[in-house]
């Protein structure tokens, strides 16, 4: 009797409607019969894409990372070998790879990356990273390289290509300016 009281109770439950909060395929990131999809997590976009006020939120909470975290950790000593830059905020570059070194940093930390998400994280972004913004020719490179004198120096870029000083100097023509070495009376 008990057995057929327990049959019935889970026939009444199976043909029950499903509850309107869960889905039978949300542990598969599946949405539901009939439901909207789950929302999709916001796109990362590289912080060199970002401006205003969206920059500066994304570049304080960077530079909380770089220098609670990573400086600490990872800093190592400053040497002509290993250059670094207390004004790094304003190498671009740097900003760059830090910024995807940080995004790449939260995906690997993630319980679903799994138990080796933060070695992949060292051995395929961490290792790299550095060796690029440290390097002695690197774009810290004229910056500190000894605690005692801290220094600070953007290098310049590459001129523009001649393709893009052709298309310059044309739009100015057309527009009736004077060509940029050309005299100005």
């Amino acid at each position: 009797m008990e057995q057929s009281a327990q049959q019935a109770r889970q026939l009444d439950h199976l043909a029950s409607a499903p509850s309107p909060g869960g889905s039978p395929f949300a542990a598969f990131g599946m949405p539901g019969l009939g439901g909207p999809p789950p929302a999709a997590p916001p796109e990362p976009r590289p912080i060199l894409e970002l401006d205003g006020e969206e920059r500066e939120d994304e570049l304080d909470a960077l530079s909380d990372w770089v220098d609670d975290f990573f400086l600490p950790v990872y800093g190592a000593e400053v040497t002509t070998a290993a250059p670094w830059c207390l004004q790094w905020q304003e190498h671009d570059d740097v900003v760059a790879w830090l910024h995807a070194l940080w995004l790449a940093y939260q995906q690997h930390k993630d319980p679903e990356a799994g138990l080796s998400g933060l070695f992949v994280w060292h051995r395929d972004f961490l290792t790299h990273a550095i060796a690029a913004i440290r390097a002695p020719g690197g774009p810290l490179s004229a910056c500190m390289t000894s605690p005692d004198r801290p220094a600070h120096r953007l290098l310049p870029g590459p001129p523009p290509s001649a393709r893009t000083e052709k298309a310059t100097a044309s739009a100015a023509e057309a527009a009736g300016l004077p060509e940029p070495d050309e005299p100005t009376s």
